[in-house]
Parts: C-alpha cells; structure tokens; sequence
C-alpha cells in the first residue's frame, strides 16, 4: 500500500451531486487524491429512508460513481468503496457501539437536527446506530485526515473520543483524524436556505443542463428590500453573491458587480445572467465527462469493483489488529493451561 497518509471521506447515497457537495467537499477532493492515499466511500447503510427506498438507493450507488469520475476524481489515484460491500464496516461498528456511551451520541447535533426532520414517523433503530458506524467508517482504514463540512466537525471530535478510548483500553490501533473543511464550509441553497438540500429542492445538481442552470438562477432567492434595479442593494448575506464568490473565478467582475450593487447601478437580471455564465463554464467538462461515463458504464463498475477490492484488503488488515488488541482472536490464542485433545494411539 501507499505510503502517503490516509483519507476516508464519503457521501450518502440519496441522488445526484450538487454544488453544494462540490463546493464543500469535491473540489477539495481533486486536489487531495494527488497528496493522500484516499479512500471515497458510498455510505449505503446510512440512508435514512433506506427500507423505505430501495430502489432509489441501488440507482444513487452509480449516481454518486457518475459524478464522482465527472468531477475528475479518479480511481486508479483512489478508492471508490461501497460500503455494504466491505463487511468488516458491520463488524467493527459492532464493536466500537460497546466503547460509545449513550450520552455521547445523543449529544451530536447531526443526530439531533435529522431526528426533528422524522417528525411523527417511526424511527428506525440503524438511525441510532448510523453515526457509530460514521465512527466505524474512519476508522476502518486508520485514516489520518477527514474531509467534512463545518457541521460534520463535532462528528470528527466523537472520532477522536472513541479512539482514543479504544486506544487506552487496548493497544495504539487508531491514529486519530484529523478534520479538514473546505474552501466553502457551506453553501446556501438557492432560496437562501442555511444548506443547499435535495429534500428542499434548492439545489443545482453537477449533472444539470445549462438551460436548467439559467432557469434556477433566474428564480435564486436575492436581497429582498430592493424593488428596483437602481436602489442601492445588499451584497452581504445574497445567495447570488454568495455563488459568485464561490464559483465565478473572474474576481475583477465579481467585485465590480458589487460595487454597482451597492449604489444601485446594476440589476439582478444581468448579476444572476453573469452568475449563469461562471457556472456554466464549471460544469461544462463535468457534463462531458459524465456523458462519457453513461454510455461506458463498464468502466464505472470496473471503479466500484477495484477500489471496494482495495479497500476490503486494508479493512482485513484492520480487523486483525483490533481482534488481536482486544484478544478476540480465539482460534489462534486458546487459553492457556487449557486441556489439549490429542489422538487416541
């Protein structure tokens, strides 16, 4: 294996990837593959409606491999990993929930805020068990570094608890991660939303046609105190600005749209036609490349298959050493002084 220091990042699989994912988390990704041995993970297991969705998850597995390999990740530098399909993801979780207190977990606030979004639906008890296996996931392949969103980072601290328990207890197994927030910690959706969300459908998805780009940003949430395209307008706290410092790489005419903003010399049609444009031009060799991928999809499964592959390698080495630290490796210990069956003469 490689020498260089592990990364494990991932992303549920509830659909195609949008701005946000990129911005938060797949840009800084692309740069990351060249530095680190990185392991990618399609987190099956803890979509939240999973009994519910069967069928959208399995189609979400190759949404998310789709867009990976348009985005330019690549799976000859890097491991895609589905995670059902690495059985030792299950047995170290069920480890690891004996070293977690309860109190712990119902502190997160991830876990908090997607309880309210169950509201009076039943809640299935893996939703409890999900952010152990998060833990589970990190750890899996020792992994040195975490990618996240800035809400994600409490997460990365129960990380880091939990080795350092086992760690303690046992024997040094774990490094502990390391968390690593974006460029853009967290993009608003486009109805000005705190977080651009599918289940809100304010989201422009990386697979989008330009068309469907120009159409959501005509309809972006903007300053709502201005009637008119010469009142002084607000910069600070506009989604359409908040884009076009994260995505339009022409600093020289962001800035001077703001500053007609400001003294009310400029209009939202020609802020948000600019706005398109910067983003077209990023998405543009995304769409080619995904074109590509859609019709050889041969080579998306041959990713998949050869980076789970990979990954199941480094989890055995993994579990070996967390059997041994824990002293479950019965078959190759027997206890000592224990009566040893010998062949009759």
């Amino acid at each position: 294996m490689s020498e260089r220091k592990r990364i494990l990042t991932g992303i549920r699989p509830t659909g195609a990837l949008h701005l946000g994912h990129y911005a938060g988390a797949l840009e800084n990704w692309i740069r990351l593959q060249k530095e680190y041995d990185c392991h990618f993970l399609i987190a099956d297991y803890q979509v939240s409606d999973y009994a519910d969705n069967l069928e959208r998850v399995r189609e979400s597995v190759w949404e998310v491999a789709l867009d990976w390999l348009a985005v330019g990740l690549d799976p000859e530098e890097s491991c895609f990993v589905i995670e059902s399909l690495v059985p030792e993801h299950a047995e170290l979780t069920t480890w690891l929930s004996w070293f977690l207190p309860l109190g712990m977990l119902q502190r997160n606030p991830t876990l908090k805020s997607e309880m309210a979004d169950f509201g009076k639906k039943s809640v299935p008890v893996a939703f409890f068990t999900y952010p152990v296996m998060q833990v589970g996931n990190i750890l899996m392949p020792r992994a040195n570094v975490v990618p996240v969103g800035e809400d994600q980072l409490p997460h990365i601290e129960m990380t880091r608890e939990l080795a350092r328990r086992f760690n303690r207890q046992f024997k040094e197994v774990f490094p502990e991660p390391e968390g690593l927030v974006g460029r853009v910690p967290r993009l608003v959706g486009l109805d000005g939303q705190a977080k651009m969300s599918k289940s809100l459908n304010n989201t422009i998805q990386l697979k989008d046609d330009s068309d469907t780009v120009a159409q959501k940003v005509r309809g972006m949430f903007t300053d709502p105190t201005r009637l008119r395209a010469t009142d002084p307008g607000h910069v600070e706290g506009n989604p359409v600005f908040m884009y076009h410092d994260a995505f339009n790489p022409n600093v020289d005419e962001v800035n001077d749209l703001k500053e007609r903003y400001l003294h009310g010399q400029v209009g939202d049609v020609e802020v948000k036609q600019k706005l398109t444009t910067a983003l077209n031009n990023l998405l543009d060799p995304f769409r080619e490349r995904r074109s590509y991928y859609e019709t050889h999809l041969d080579e998306v499964r041959d990713a998949l298959e050869s980076g789970t592959a990979r990954a199941r390698v480094v989890a055995r080495e993994t579990m070996e050493l967390v059997r041994d630290a824990m002293g479950i490796n019965y078959l190759n210990d027997p206890p000592r002084g224990a009566d040893r069956a010998t062949p009759n003469s």
